[in-house]
């Protein structure tokens, strides 16, 4: 299914026994999301898998947290598997679960989100992604998967017609945590950002974040009381330079995107200390 297989990763800060791993799953589309479950039905077979997600949908909330007000915890039965739901944000359920619930994993997984996560705009705005980061915050490596969707509304129908693209998913799932687990996680590198096209025709290929995945714009319309309300929105940006996130994913390859926690624009120190009369 898979072709093309990315290099070897260069020594990783962080090296995995060979007992059975924890790993700790979560997402922002929230606990009862198809692309959770299909990630769990990946891992649960070779690793203690615990759940800890969003009571509902939290998409594009970034790495937003519930400081002002206090967060439950409910249990949530999948057939014979409990789950716990978080009333609060993706960051919310990760915190929760390192520091309230006393999981210790060797690997987080956030995913399998429900529509593609790349770009600069997906890194700051993703709730995917922004669970990754938080673990990351907390010293546990950590990796996104995304599934690209043919039609934006598919993020809020029903997701079981899903159900083959998730199949393809689950098997990227469980080929990059093995990878992950048997060779270590990258140096440098805090989360590992994986988007896997709709329909998979390549292999892995490693990429950089691009600029944009949506044309912006704003579109105005009336209540029944003639006054304005307006909805964010904007057709995703189809091509992109060779080299980047979005370019892969209309390739067909599975993107992969090592992102770091370190936002440091290191390039313009220099110009800066001009700027300031430092040099």
């Amino acid at each position: 299914m898979i072709s093309g297989s990315p290099p070897d990763s260069t020594p990783s800060h962080h090296h995995f026994s060979l007992k059975r791993p924890c790993i700790l799953l979560t997402n922002d589309d929230g606990v009862n999301s198809e692309g959770l479950w299909a990630a769990y039905d990946a891992l649960f077979e070779w690793a203690d898998v615990v759940v800890c997600a969003p009571a509902t949908q939290q998409s594009a909330v970034g790495r937003s947290l519930s400081i002002f007000e206090p967060l439950r915890v409910n249990t949530v039965s999948r057939g014979d598997i409990t789950a716990y739901a978080v009333g609060g944000k993706p960051t919310d359920s990760v915190i929760l679960a390192l520091f309230a619930l006393g999981v210790k994993p060797d690997l987080v997984v956030s995913g399998i989100n429900i529509g593609e996560n790349l770009s600069y705009e997906a890194i700051t705005t993703s709730g995917t992604v922004g669970a990754a980061l938080e673990a990351a915050n907390h010293g546990y490596p950590a990796v996104a998967f995304s599934l690209q969707i043919e039609d934006q509304k598919e993020k809020f129908d029903d997701a079981r017609h899903l159900a083959d693209r998730f199949s393809e998913s689950k098997g990227v799932v469980r080929d990059v945590i093995r990878k992950i687990l048997e060779k270590g996680f990258p140096s440098f590198t805090h989360v590992m950002n994986v988007n896997i096209p709709s329909i998979i025709t390549g292999g892995y290929e490693i990429t950089h974040l691009a600029e944009h995945l949506f044309i912006t714009g704003v579109e105005k319309r009336l209540d029944p009381r003639g006054k304005p309300y307006y909805w964010i929105n904007g057709p995703l940006v189809t091509d992109a330079p060779e080299g980047t996130d979005v370019h892969a994913i209309h390739k067909g390859n599975i993107s992969i995107t090592p992102i770091t926690l370190d936002c440091t624009a290191y390039a313009g120190t220099d110009d800066l200390k001009r700027l300031f009369s430092l040099e």
